[in-house]
């Protein structure tokens, strides 16, 4: 799985659990709808640290806390070196 779509897993997870929508999020979150859900769909496959702060704070949640889940955890960028070079 790439790092994006780890991301993306997680904000639908959230909000699953939090029964919010994609669009109340972004509402909530202030950030724009675009870009959620460029997110979501793979379009923005690094999304700035701004944008993950709007968006944890909406989930009452630090960067920390929402960076910190298992299949984050155990991603590895090494795969991804090659792609930047």
């Amino acid at each position: 799985m790439e790092y994006y779509q780890i991301i993306a897993n997680r904000i639908a997870t959230l909000c699953k659990e939090r029964g919010l929508s994609i669009n109340r999020l972004a509402s909530m979150s202030n950030v724009k709808q675009s870009t959620i859900d460029n997110i979501m769909h793979g379009a923005s496959k690094n999304p700035g640290i701004q944008t993950l702060h709007k968006i944890a704070l909406t989930f009452n949640m630090t960067v920390s806390e929402f960076l910190d889940f298992p299949s984050l955890n155990e991603f590895s960028f090494d795969d991804d070196a090659e792609d930047d070079e």
